[in-house]
């Protein structure tokens, strides 16, 4: 495989397109009402059924709240705190090359080496690489349409 490399900058678009296009592949796909049941049940328990000070009961409603309000809002809470991170607004060079998919940056550089490639998948605005315990977004405007093709079709 030649060699690919390009620079991009890590803007607030960018993240929110990562976003948007990696949720439906992530494992995360239906947000999980199983923990704000688990705790509004604990703190309904200890309001009604215990002598205990009334704050520990609330402590457990509140949270079920905050948990409801962080599932309402995952991707604004997403983009805010990756926008207020180290790596938003900086260049990024991203290398496809033999040994498989890097993505440096000031502060953080990582690596998707070929064998630990699962599958890709295309969706429609960018690839997900996915390895076995994560994955990673590249939009395809960063991208040539020959290094598209042949991420899609043969990955080394």
């Amino acid at each position: 495989m030649d060699a690919f490399q390009t620079q991009f900058t890590l803007t607030r678009d960018y993240l929110a397109e990562s976003f948007d296009e990696s949720l439906p592949h992530s494992r995360a796909t239906s947000p999980n009402f199983l923990f704000p049941a688990v705790l509004f049940v604990a703190g309904a328990g200890l309001l009604v059924f215990t002598e205990q000070p009334e704050i520990a009961g609330w402590a457990f409603v509140a949270m079920c709240v905050l948990e409801l309000l962080h599932i309402k809002f995952r991707r604004g809470w997403w983009l805010f705190r990756q926008t207020w991170g180290k790596n938003s607004d900086i260049e990024v060079t991203l290398t496809i090359d033999d040994d498989g998919v890097q993505t440096k940056s000031l502060f953080a550089a990582t690596t998707v080496a070929w064998s630990e490639l699962n599958h890709v998948i295309d969706t429609g605005r960018g690839i997900v690489l996915v390895t076995e315990g994560s994955q990673q977004y590249i939009s395809k405007s960063v991208l040539t349409q020959p290094t598209i093709d042949r991420l899609l079709t043969n990955p080394p």
